[in-house]
């Protein structure tokens, strides 16, 4: 029997369903139907936004992940060994969260399947129902295209931009981001450089192309119709040598 389609985050919502829901770009785990977490190799994880945004240090990271007693409740240990408080890591699980799921179910991403009772290493930190899940990634790709509706910036390297002309004032936080333009580090490199969630960097980097910082890149060329091959030449039927003809005939009745 052939494998039916993936489920739908909505559809798996619905029947309270725990697990994994495998998608192109990510997974997005669920328990009890509501989204406990999401992950994806495009934004950075939870222990990103905390080690390289300087909250904790790599080595303590470690030596909470690795824990004996936070196996399967890491999010929870972190908490009760007194490295973060509960409001610390909701704010950075939360934000880890939405930055996956964005990139798990938005635009050029979709489910592949589900792992029924797949559970992940973090623990359970504060669900979130599967509905504000799917509004926030609608609100999101609206947002992004009311800045700069160009999504190629999204994912190409970012290039700076000659200016030809007087260009707005930036804020501190976009100056950083400008600092790590080299024309190879993509939204996501620079986001992951920063430790701060890709989608803010995403949205940076379009306010930047749409002032005219970075360079908007072009949509592929559309290659111009080959010609096509020429054929066999065509053939001039004239009008028959009848003449012609008859002796060849009687040449051919002379040798009968």
């Amino acid at each position: 029997m052939r494998p039916g389609p993936a489920p739908r985050l909505t559809e798996l919502a619905a029947e309270r369903a725990s697990g994994a829901l495998l998608c192109d770009a990510g997974t997005v785990y669920l328990a009890d139907g509501e989204v406990v977490h999401a992950e994806s190799p495009l934004a950075p994880g939870l222990e990103v936004l905390l080690t390289t945004g300087g909250r904790l240090t790599a080595d303590s990271w470690r030596e909470a992940a690795g824990h004996p007693a936070a196996a399967g409740r890491v999010g929870r240990f972190l908490v009760d060994s007194g490295r973060l408080t509960d409001a610390e890591l909701e704010i950075c699980h939360l934000g880890a969260l939405f930055d996956a799921a964005w990139f798990a179910l938005g635009p050029g991403s979709g489910p592949r399947g589900f792992q029924r009772g797949a559970a992940h290493w973090l623990g359970p930190v504060r669900p979130v129902d599967a509905v504000a899940v799917e509004r926030e990634i609608r609100r999101r790709g609206e947002l992004l295209d009311s800045l700069w509706p160009y999504p190629r910036v999204d994912t190409e390297p970012v290039v700076l931009r000659r200016p030809d002309g007087h260009l707005p004032p930036v804020t501190r936080r976009r100056r950083a981001v400008l600092a790590l333009v080299d024309g190879v580090r993509t939204p996501v490199g620079i986001a992951r450089a920063l430790g701060r969630p890709a989608f803010h960097t995403l949205l940076d980097v379009r306010r930047l192309a749409a002032a005219g910082y970075v360079e908007t890149p072009r949509a592929p060329r559309t290659p111009m119709p080959r010609a096509p091959e020429p054929g066999p030449a065509a053939v001039d039927f004239a009008e028959p040598d009848a003449p012609l003809l008859r002796r060849l005939r009687d040449a051919l009745e002379a040798h009968l």
